[in-house]
């Protein structure tokens, strides 16, 4: 027996008679014709988490669209408003509305009505099986008999009215409010891609993971910060040092402390030992304004326990560095090259002042060498990071739905960049003796983050895989990187801002030309006329004109600064890029005010869309990649027909 025989006898377990895989072959034709379904894309999202749970729940204004159209000028505007609240905040938005609503009962009455004719269209582009999936087990049958019978439909206008009485008259109202608007919102976004960086800088990157862990359907392509945190988890001293850093920097310890456990004192006790007659001036955090009520003495703390750290970090990092020489990263051992009798750093040959140099835990004569306290401190850091079980999840989840790069529907989807030669061709780039570029050096990348998380991965592979996060995060030829180098220390120490340049790689040189992101197209295999990269990590300087379609269209940047540390740098709050069965819309968002503003007062993200790219002709699924796989279903059914057909496999009738 050939294998296409055993796969088709496989089959037959599956349709065991010509009816079942005909019945089969219908059902899937029948979906190649439903409209393509609506694809979210964000990038960047930094903690941000109300502001990304706001886009999620309007479907970047999609909903409020959609609200719009189905009821025109039958209700008023603030009418209309109320109700995207409700969808958005169905719990909230019901106990303010319970005590204002003098009939809450005719009120019930007019909303579940409403809500049923925005679900109903919602849901009309998916099957009903796939729309019966999305529904709540309690209230399934209910939901799907008023999906699809009208009141518009004489003979059905009682039994309608009287199951939304029902509902009513049960109690039960409120609950079926919640769950409808819930299923609304699952709807209208058939899946979500993240294109990275949920952690830093932003309170909640803890709660955006949370809130994705009971997402219906999402991927994410990994950025430089997911991997910092992806590195911390795995062990790697280097990584945990960045994390906290990065933290202090910004103020925010809420998703290291109340998040995932994170023990700080420590921490907190030994900066204050060591540096408590130093201002620390350069280490003062970046107060973002829900910040700004922070007491002088918690900020000299969170000073002196960011300046800790940094030292502590700049010794992990050159130890890593001097172990890993193939790196040629050893110029990034500054501490090094500090003269800490004339106060001067020499960085590539020049001396440089340095606006302070106190640093009471160096030895000139082994300055990346830790302190027996430093030491001790990094023990407790690092058991403390390791014993988190609800990290060890979070990084479990952006393990199993993530990697480097994704293809989707003629999208290459990766964070940051591809490394590029001068000239525009593929960089390769050496791990572990051999060379990888493009596509490969993606794929190698994503083997080796698993590889520090796997049990069975030999030690040696294991060694260089956690240390390995650390290249990714700050390396010159890092597909997440991609600069001459991170000029952490600069920044922090020396006098001079020309040090501070980080020298861009070829990729963000080169990515306006649509010729240089074709080639990058063909060598990830992405076919096409319609076909693009889509990407974050830089921000896109909206405020001041800058563009971010690129390169004749090819090329979506859509980093806008969720980060409230980024606004005034891009003068947004942010991009969703949309691709529904029409074409791709760039949402670009102005900052959220807060949950309570929008249940209260109604207010929404403001948002302005950009048509980027309209098709031709509604997309369908067939257009899709699920199409293509739909297809070759299709395919192997109708050779089970002819094999049962031609007695080639008896049908198994019961």
């Amino acid at each position: 027996m050939n294998t296409d025989e055993k796969y088709l006898h496989l089959l037959s377990n599956i349709f065991p008679t010509v009816a079942d895989a005909s019945r089969e072959i219908i059902n899937l034709e029948a979906i190649l014709n439903l409209p393509k379904g609506t694809e979210h894309f964000l990038a960047d999202i930094h903690g941000e988490y109300e502001a990304f749970r706001h886009v999620l729940k309007n479907a970047s204004g999609n909903i409020k669209r959609k609200v719009s159209e189905i009821f025109g000028n039958t209700i008023r505007e603030s009418e209309k408003k109320e109700l995207c609240t409700l969808i958005y905040y169905p719990e909230q938005k019901l106990e303010l509305i319970k005590t204002n609503e003098d009939d809450l009962d005719d009120w019930y009455r007019i909303t579940i009505h409403q809500l049923v004719r925005v679900c109903r269209d919602v849901s009309s582009k998916y099957t009903r099986s796939k729309v019966r999936k999305s529904l709540p087990a309690e209230f399934s049958y209910i939901i799907e008999e008023l999906l699809h019978e009208s009141t518009d439909d004489q003979n059905k206008a009682a039994y309608v009215a009287v199951i939304v009485d029902t509902i009513i008259s049960t109690g039960r109202a409120d609950d079926f409010i919640v769950a409808i608007s819930n299923v609304i919102q699952q709807l209208v976004i058939d899946q979500l891609h993240i294109l990275g960086d949920i952690y830093d800088r932003g309170p909640g990157a803890h709660i955006i993971m949370d809130t994705l862990e009971k997402y219906h359907s999402w991927d994410i392509q990994w950025g430089n910060h997911d991997i910092l945190w992806m590195g911390a988890c795995a062990g790697n001293d280097a990584c945990i040092c960045n994390v906290l850093r990065l933290s202090l920097r910004y103020a925010n310890l809420t998703t290291l402390e109340e998040g995932y456990g994170i023990n700080l004192v420590p921490l907190a006790t030994f900066a204050l030992e060591v540096y408590g007659d130093d201002p620390c001036e350069e280490f003062m955090p970046k107060l973002l304004k829900e910040d700004s009520r922070m007491d002088e003495k918690t900020l000299q703390l969170t000073a002196k326990m960011h300046k800790a750290i940094s030292v502590i970090q700049f010794k992990e990092e050159a130890r890593i560095f001097h172990r890993r020489p193939e790196w040629q990263m050893e110029d990034r051992c500054l501490l090094e090259h500090v003269d800490y009798a004339k106060h001067t750093c020499n960085v590539d040959g020049h001396d440089y002042a340095m606006k302070s140099c106190c640093f009471p835990t160096i030895d000139p004569n082994d300055p990346s060498a830790l302190t027996p306290e430093e030491d001790d401190l990094m023990k407790k850091l690092h058991h403390s990071f390791r014993v988190s079980e609800k990290l060890r999840k979070h990084i479990r989840s952006i393990l199993s739905h993530g990697c480097m790069y994704n293809v989707c529907n003629q999208n290459l989807l990766f964070h940051a960049s591809v490394p590029l030669n001068d000239d525009g061709t593929l960089k390769e780039v050496e791990i572990l003796g051999k060379t990888y570029a493009g596509r490969e050096l993606m794929e190698f990348t994503g083997q080796l983050i698993r590889a520090a998380f796997e049990n069975d991965t030999p030690a040696e592979t294991k060694a260089f895989a956690k240390d390995y996060f650390l290249y990714l995060w700050c390396g010159k030829d890092s597909p997440l990187f991609d600069k001459s180098k991170m000029a952490t220390f600069e920044r922090y120490f020396l006098e001079d801002k020309t040090t501070y340049h980080e020298e861009k790689g070829n990729y963000f040189k080169l990515r306006d030309s649509q010729e240089v992101c074709d080639r990058i197209l063909d060598a990830f295999g992405v076919k096409g006329e319609t076909r693009h990269i889509i990407n974050g990590h830089v921000p896109v300087h909206a405020g001041s004109g800058e563009n971010p379609i690129k390169a004749g269209g090819r090329l979506m940047v859509i980093d806008g600064g969720f980060s409230e540390a980024y606004h005034k740098e891009t003068g947004i709050a942010g991009y969703t890029l949309v691709y529904h069965s029409r074409g791709f819309q760039l949402v670009q968002h102005e900052p959220f005010t807060s949950e309570r503003d929008a249940v209260i007062r109604g207010t929404d993200i403001k948002s302005t869309t950009q048509i980027v790219e309209m098709s031709t002709h509604r997309m369908l699924v067939a257009d899709t990649d699920k199409g293509a796989e739909l297809r070759s279903q299709i395919a192997d059914l109708k050779d089970l027909l002819y094999a049962y057909r031609h007695g080639i496999i008896k049908e198994k009738r019961t």
